[in-house]
């Protein structure tokens, strides 16, 4: 009874995550953590290897399915456990504490990394912008992290506006450059069609262009690192899941639909900024200007919806004593503090240091890793704990999860191919996470009660 009592005194002295999020916030961090700097990069990518309007909008939709069947599975497992923490919650309770730790340790990592990038690259875009800011991205950028840092310290009700706002701005914005190229601009001239590629080809091309695609829909899953804070997580977590990804597709399509609507296939293949030269035939001299303060406001919802995101993998992480227990400490806004500082001291060291691209290179080969382990965390739970109540059930199970586990094991398989190098530093980082986890385990002390 003692311990009891000891260990709820703790908790309590060390605050709680608060229930406090719905189905709008879920929306807002999926569209948030999924929309960036992706969408208006890739397609010129894709369109050089699909160069056929079918193909091009195909391989989108694709993307969409393989993302949708992903939400089909792992809405389960958001349901069932409802814990904020993301893909480390699911594989922990599956798996144990080293598969869960790697997956987390990565997670967290690569979170911190793209941090970095997004802020590096609302630096370079307001230097352009403000020429007396020239030369100072690495100032903006930290600044940029710096101040989202503050702003998700204050609690997670301040964190939750910021993204439904930043959220509702940046889906605005989509919007209209779909708007505009359909109303303001023409149909590009005719050109002479450029030739699909075809047999092996094809799926050659089509597993390239499929890369670039599932890169740009990676973040569908971002309301599953907020299972705690859900009011009804039962019901809210899966309405979040769905309705965003379906969100996304759309969004996704609509805009690629502009784009060649804006553009030949011609010019968009190889376009390293597709949105900019879509900008630039409607707004002519304007354009640069208009795509760069676009992206801004862009990225600055996936800048807080990744702020939100880093501290509470390290938080699940230091509740189950696979980080060190006082990291688990939350104020009474409802933000973990400690991991939030951690979070936001490794994203300034990537910026600093000018190594996150390495990083993230080498962390990518892990993100449909993640993916992998979570579709294989519903096939093991559902075995070895079949009577845990599960307000949803995966519909389809087992085929529905097989294949976008099948899906996935196939993507890992053609990046380990294509990229040799940085899936060699993957597989290095992976053997280093054992010693690792031992250090980790040796330092984090048992909780009390």
């Amino acid at each position: 009874m003692t311990d009891i009592a000891e260990s709820t005194h703790t908790l309590h002295s060390r605050g709680t995550l608060l229930r406090v999020l719905g189905v709008g916030f879920g929306l807002a961090v999926t569209i948030g953590g999924t929309i960036g700097m992706g969408i208006l990069r890739t397609p010129g990518e894709v369109a050089a290897q699909l160069p056929t309007p079918e193909l091009f909008i195909g391989v989108w939709i694709l993307g969409g399915v393989y993302a949708l069947l992903g939400a089909i599975s792992v809405a389960e497992l958001g349901a069932m456990i409802p814990r904020s923490g993301g893909w480390y919650v699911f594989v922990h309770r599956a798996m144990g504490n080293y598969p869960g730790f790697v997956v987390g340790w990565s997670d967290w990592l690569s979170t911190c990394g793209t941090l970095a990038v997004i802020a590096m690259v609302v630096g370079e875009y307001t230097a352009v912008l403000i020429p007396r800011f020239a030369g100072r991205d690495k100032s903006i950028a930290l600044i940029v992290v710096l101040a989202f840092a503050a702003l998700q310290w204050r609690g997670i009700r301040w964190g939750s506006f910021t993204q439904n706002l930043t959220s509702l701005l940046k889906t605005l914005v989509f919007a209209a450059i779909a708007i505009a190229a359909f109303a303001i601009a023409g149909k590009p001239s005719p050109e002479a069609p450029l030739s699909a590629p075809h047999g092996y080809a094809l799926f050659g091309a089509l597993i390239i262009a499929l890369q670039g695609v599932l890169y740009t829909y990676d973040g569908w899953y971002g309301v599953i690192y907020f299972g705690e804070e859900v009011r009804n997580p039962n019901r809210d977590v899966v309405r979040s899941m769905f309705g965003g990804v379906l969100l996304v597709i759309a969004i996704y399509v609509v805009v690629n639909l502009a784009y060649i609507h804006v553009l030949p296939m011609s010019k968009l293949a190889g376009e390293p900024l597709a949105a900019g030269a879509v900008a630039r035939a409607i707004f002519g001299t304007y354009g640069d200007t208009t795509i760069r303060v676009l992206a801004i406001l862009s990225l600055l919802s996936t800048i807080n919806a990744y702020t939100l995101t880093a501290p509470r993998i390290l938080y699940a992480m230091s509740c189950d004593e696979l980080f060190h227990h006082r990291a688990s400490r939350v104020n009474k806004g409802g933000t973990p503090t400690i991991t939030l500082l951690f979070s936001t001291i490794a994203a300034t060291l990537f910026i600093l240091s000018g190594t996150f691209n390495t990083v993230l290179a080498a962390l990518a080969f892990f993100f449909v890793a993640n993916y992998s382990m979570g579709y294989i965390s519903v096939i093991v739970l559902r075995r070895r704990k079949p009577e845990l109540p599960r307000p949803y059930r995966a519909w389809g199970y087992p085929w529905t999860t097989l294949i976008v586990l099948l899906g996935s094991i196939a993507f890992l398989i053609g990046a380990v191919i294509t990229d040799k190098q940085n899936s060699l530093w993957a597989l290095g980082i992976l053997a280093a996470s054992y010693p690792l986890y031992l250090i980790v385990r040796f330092l984090a002390p048992p909780k009390i009660g």
